[in-house]
C-alpha cells in the first residue's frame, strides 16, 4: 500500500506540473500573439527573419577554428579613441579575456556582430569557441570549456576570464561556475536567452542533452543547490519573445546566492539576442565595469527593464 500511495502521489505531483506548465505557456502563447501583432513585435520578427538569413550564410565560416589573438590593448598609441578610452579608464577590464560560446547545432558565426562590438569598445582578447553538435551532455560540455578557459588564460597571462554564452551555451557556462568551481577564474558570466529553469521547447528533442534542458531535470536540481561561494558576476539578457525559451521567464536566473544583474527585453527573437543594439551596449557597458564594489553586502540582484512604450502596458506570462 505505501508503493501504491507513492506512486499515486508522484502521479499526481506530475499532473500537476504539467498542468502549471500547459497554463504557463497558453499565457505565453497570447501574449507572443499580441506581441507580434504590436510594431515592436513586427519589427522584432523582422530583424530575427533578416538576421536568420544573414547567419544561415555565414554558418559554414564559423566552422573554421578561430587563432587566440592578443591586440596588446596596453599601447594605446595605435588605439582609435574610444578603445583608448577603456583602455585609459581600466586596464584590467579592457585585458581580461572573453571567451564566446554558442548555442545548440549553433557555431561561433553568431558571435560575429558581437565581437566585433567589443573590440570596438576596447577589449583586446575576444575568443569565440565551438563544441560539437554532437554534444550529448551539458557537464561533459562544461568540462571541455574548463579546458577552453585554462588554455586562454595560459596563453593571455590572465588571472580571470569573462564568458558571453548564448542559448545552451549560458547553460554550460554556468555548471562550469556553478558546480566546476569556475567561479575562481570566471569574472563575469553573461547569458543571452538560456533556458535557467528549463524550456518546453525541450520536450521536442528526444535527445539526452534535450533531457537536461526540461524543467525539473537533474542538472537543472543540482544548479538551483546552494552556491554560498560563487563569487561571479552573473550579466542576464532574456526578452519576452523568445520563441525558444517556453515560458519566457525561464531564462531568468533567480538564486540566492548568486550575484545578478539584469536585463529585460520585450521585443527581440531568441536569435537576435547577441546583436540587438541594446543587448550589446549593455553587456559591453557592464564588463567595462571592474567588479569590486560593484556587490554591497546585501545587495545582489538587479533588474533593469528595456520595453517599449508600445508593449508596456501588456501582460506577460514571466
Amino acid at each position: 500500500m505505501a508503493l501504491v500511495r507513492s506512486g499515486l502521489t508522484r502521479l499526481a505531483a506530475a499532473a500537476g506540473g504539467a498542468q502549471a506548465l500547459a497554463s504557463e505557456l497558453g499565457r505565453a502563447t497570447g501574449y507572443a500573439l499580441r506581441t507580434f501583432g504590436a510594431p515592436a513585435g513586427v519589427r522584432g520578427l523582422t530583424v530575427e527573419g533578416a538576421w536568420l538569413a544573414a547567419h544561415v550564410a555565414s554558418y559554414p565560416l564559423g566552422l573554421i577554428r578561430e587563432t587566440i589573438e592578443d591586440r596588446a590593448v596596453y599601447r594605446t598609441d595605435a588605439l582609435p579613441p574610444v578603445q583608448r578610452s577603456l583602455v585609459v579608464a581600466d586596464v584590467q577590464a579592457a585585458g581580461t579575456p572573453i571567451l564566446l560560446v554558442h548555442g545548440i547545432m549553433d557555431n561561433r558565426s553568431v558571435f560575429t556582430v558581437f565581437r566585433r562590438a567589443l573590440r570596438r569598445r576596447g577589449f583586446g582578447v575576444v575568443h569565440a569557441v565551438n563544441y560539437s553538435i554532437l554534444t550529448g551532455d551539458l557537464r561533459t560540455a562544461a568540462h571541455e570549456l574548463r579546458t577552453h578557459v585554462e588554455r586562454l588564460r595560459e596563453l593571455t597571462g590572465a588571472e580571470k576570464v569573462h564568458i558571453v554564452g548564448h542559448s545552451l551555451g549560458g547553460m554550460i557556462a554556468r555548471y562550469y561556475v556553478q558546480r566546476l568551481d569556475g567561479s575562481a577564474t570566471v569574472d563575469t558570466l553573461v547569458t543571452l536567452g538560456s533556458p535557467h529553469t528549463g524550456t518546453a521547447t525541450a520536450y521536442l528533442m528526444p535527445t539526452p542533452l534535450a533531457r537536461q534542458l526540461r524543467p525539473g531535470s537533474d542538472v537543472l536540481a543540482e544548479l538551483a543547490e546552494p552556491a554560498p561561494d560563487c563569487s561571479t558576476r552573473f550579466l542576464v539578457v532574456w526578452s519576452r519573445m523568445d520563441q525558444m525559451i517556453l515560458p519566457q521567464g525561464n531564462a531568468r536566473l533567480i538564486h540566492p546566492d548568486l550575484h545578478i544583474e539584469e536585463l529585460e527585453l520585450r521585443d527581440v527573437g531568441h536569435l537576435s539576442l547577441p546583436i540587438d543594439p541594446r543587448s550589446v551596449h549593455w553587456v559591453a557597458t557592464a564588463l567595462a565595469r571592474t567588479q569590486a564594489g560593484e556587490h554591497p553586502l546585501g545587495h545582489r540582484y538587479q533588474h533593469l527593464s528595456r520595453v517599449p512604450d508600445t508593449l508596456r502596458e501588456e501582460s506577460s506570462p514571466a
